[in-house]
């Protein structure tokens, strides 16, 4: 299982992926969002997880403003749209990609990385427990009025750098 960059290739399956991960969270107007794979990449960073089957997950990573940014403040960074191929959930793709984004947050010299979450992602929720993300309800939202989102959070340490390699 490796976590990379998404290749112009993949942008379609990424998003159908995205949508279907989503499932009915995905309204009209936010499967667009969500299918829009090109943008996320051009203006983000959009990561995906594959293995020799193919692609497992992605997320967006966004470490700065622009267009992807929704809740991070200067000395963070965060991500969206985590979603692992409903045929592939339990096998570590969410996971990996959480902590190849832990990795990148350190890298930058960020603090923390943050991330919103509909709270009937539970399944999401577990895995951001188990990776030491905590909740700050403080910092919940609402991008819709029947849409609430809660905040999840995790200080990054040198311990999330990737290993160096050996000489």
């Amino acid at each position: 299982m490796v976590v990379r960059d998404a290749r112009a290739g993949e942008f379609g399956v990424v998003g159908d992926l995205t949508v279907e991960a989503y499932g009915e969270l995905a309204s009209e107007r936010y499967a667009r969002v969500l299918r829009d794979a090109e943008s996320r990449a051009r203006e983000a960073r959009l990561l995906v997880c594959v293995d020799e089957g193919g692609l497992l997950g992605t997320a967006t990573f966004v470490a700065g403003c622009g267009p992807w940014h929704e809740i991070a403040g200067p000395d963070e960074a965060e991500f969206r749209m985590l979603a692992v191929d409903p045929e592939a959930r339990g096998r570590g793709a969410g996971e990996a990609l959480v902590e190849h984004m832990l990795a990148l947050t350190a890298q930058l010299g960020r603090q923390r990385l943050v991330c919103s979450s509909a709270s009937s992602m539970v399944m999401a929720h577990r895995l951001y427990e188990r990776l030491g993300f905590a909740r700050i309800p403080e910092r919940d939202w609402s991008p819709m009025p029947d849409v609430a989102l809660l905040v999840f959070a995790r200080e990054v340490d040198e311990g999330d750098l990737p290993a160096s390699p050996s000489p």
